[in-house]
């Protein structure tokens, strides 16, 4: 299979691209900005993960700006290529966000349920919706609804591993608030199964089947690591500490559940919390 990947360098892109590479796929890099030579034809599917880190910095207007172009307009522009390109992919998968969904408490969420209200929110819509001019083309189409990724190598989690092993890891804010996680692996092995399933289109909820409080999160990451968990980041510190930021990512509350991906019969490698990080941390 030959896969045209944006974002080969991030996170998720990294895992993908070893994967495949190790199942004797050709991966081929998409440029940041690809230039007319740059040919989108004769790929069997295009993965398009790049956009500018929401998690970095303050949400100045400035970065919110970088954040909505970088996703709507860069997904427009590629959109618009593999349209036009002479022999087109079978599947285009863009990456989106569970952000879609907004703060929803203990409301189960499933791909039907309605977009929330913010800023991320809007741009998740957006994001999605410019993915149209390849969908009118008739190209199978997925939106990759993607929670918390969890991974030693970067995201959340890495970041929360030096705090949790000097034992200054805790809860924030209230704690009640959910985490729609998944782990890298199975990240890696839904757009697999995504790319094989031709039936499957739209927006697909990227979580595991069991999305935790922050409290139940934080005692397990606390126990998997052998350390205490009594450090709460109070919601005004998170607030004076991360602006806008604080309440769409860390107090936000989403409990996401992949239907569709349940649906369609996929076994998710690491569907329980303790177990995933236990395979990450080892």
């Amino acid at each position: 299979m030959k896969l045209l990947l944006s974002g080969s360098t991030g996170l998720i892109g990294t895992a993908l691209r070893t994967e495949f590479e190790r199942e004797g796929d050709a991966v081929v890099a998409i440029p940041r900005t690809p230039g007319d030579g740059f040919d989108f034809s004769g790929a069997d599917a295009v993965v398009h993960l790049a956009g500018e880190s929401i998690a970095n910095g303050r949400w100045t207007p400035e970065k919110k700006r970088r954040i909505e172009e970088s996703r709507v307009g860069g997904t427009s522009r590629i959109s618009e290529r593999i349209a036009a390109a002479k022999n087109k992919p079978m599947v285009f998968i863009t990456a989106s966000a569970i952000g879609y969904y907004g703060n929803r408490g203990d409301e189960a969420l499933t791909e039907k349920s309605p977009v929330g209200s913010g800023f991320l929110s809007q741009v998740c819509k957006k994001w999605e919706h410019a993915t149209e001019c390849a969908k009118m083309d008739g190209i199978r189409t997925v939106h990759l609804r993607t929670g918390i990724v969890l991974s030693p190598a970067g995201g959340a989690l890495k970041k929360m591993l030096t705090p949790f092993r000097f034992g200054a890891g805790g809860i924030m804010g209230s704690g009640d608030q959910f985490m729609s996680w998944i782990s890298i692996s199975d990240v890696v092995g839904i757009i697999r199964f995504l790319i094989a399933d031709d039936q499957i289109s739209g927006p697909v909820n990227v979580v595991s089947p069991n999305p935790l409080t922050n409290r139940e999160f934080t005692k397990t990451l606390g126990t998997v690591l052998h350390r205490p968990t009594v450090m709460p980041l109070p919601a005004m510190a998170a607030r004076l500490l991360f602006g806008e930021m604080a309440d769409a990512l860390l107090l936000s509350s989403t409990r996401v559940l992949p239907e569709k991906l349940m649906a369609g019969g996929y076994v998710f490698r690491y569907p329980v919390l303790k177990p995933a990080l236990e395979h990450l941390l080892s």
